[in-house]
């Protein structure tokens, strides 16, 4: 297969250019931070962008936020200052819908196509190439990059045109930090009323109450493992795009609007470096309890 280019060595594109290089491709990696890239083994480091976009005809991206891709894209030695028609950019990104649609828009008229194809699983799912990615744009334009993605994701759904993937991120955010909030109370619920906390999870997990959030971050939360599978800052830029998606639609997310506000006392705190699942310490401060003591 031709080699891909991907853009973006972070806490998710780690893993996912490691699971490319697994799968045998030839993948050329570029970062902004140099050392990044070079920690990619048997990976052709670029120059720039534009220098991963000479050398491919498809370029994943996976960078931090909106801005970021508009610069990796549009920048003087962005990815278009090398495209080529026919060139397909595929953003694993998680940015902003409309966003999207415009920055795709640009590049059709340089004969650049553009899937939005956003991730989901934590840095454990970008190791274990167990993501799920949800895809906005032409069908064809996905098959042509299917055989990549496979490398570091279990699911990959078509969910309609250029920015219906980044939509669907968007829900996959409100449904994770809302898990979130519920396994964070419930622990502490367990907490107070003195009940063993593994135990607890174990009764639960299986049925109703169960949750990929409660099962994956619970045990984390019950042993004070604050590690990041997506960090505090990481979800507040994520819900910040919610809440601006929610205001362009006129829909009310009280929920989402609490969680947010939760992350930022922790952010006011220091901890946005910490996993999203210490979300749970804002909830302690409130009610003056510690999950484990």
């Amino acid at each position: 297969m031709a080699p891909v280019g991907f853009i973006g060595i972070g806490i998710m594109g780690s893993g996912m250019a490691r699971n490319l290089v697994a799968a045998g491709h030839d993948v050329v990696v570029w970062n902004r931070t140099r050392s990044k890239a070079e920690a990619i083994e048997s990976a052709t480091v670029a120059d720039s962008p534009a220098d991963v976009a000479r050398r491919c005809e498809i370029v994943t991206i996976c960078v931090s936020d909106t801005p970021d891709v508009v610069e990796v894209v549009e920048g003087g030695a962005g990815v278009l200052a090398g495209a080529s028609e026919g060139t397909l950019i595929v953003d694993h990104s998680t940015i902003s819908p409309s966003a999207t649609i415009d920055l795709a828009a640009r590049c059709s008229e340089s004969g650049v196509s553009w899937i939005d194809a956003p991730v989901s699983g934590g840095s454990e799912g970008a190791a274990r190439g167990t993501l799920s990615v949800m895809v906005g744009g032409k069908a064809a334009d996905l098959e042509r990059a299917r055989p990549y993605m496979e490398a570091y994701s279990s699911s990959i759904t078509h969910v309609g045109p250029v920015g219906a993937g980044q939509t669907v991120k968007l829900v996959n955010q409100v449904l994770v930090v809302i898990n979130q909030l519920a396994a964070s109370e419930a622990l502490l619920l367990a907490q107070a009323a003195g009940v063993d906390l593994k135990a607890a999870l174990e009764a639960v997990e299986g049925g109703a109450a169960g949750s990929w959030m409660l099962s994956n971050r619970g045990p984390q939360m019950i042993e004070r493992d604050w590690r990041p599978g997506f960090t505090i800052d990481l979800q507040q830029k994520d819900l910040r795009l919610v809440l601006e998606a929610a205001d362009e639609l006129g829909v009310a997310l009280p929920g989402t609007a609490l969680v947010f506000q939760l992350y930022r006392a922790l952010q006011r705190r220091g901890l946005g470096s910490e996993g999203n699942h210490a979300l749970v310490k804002a909830l302690e401060e409130l009610n003056g309890l510690r999950l484990g003591d």
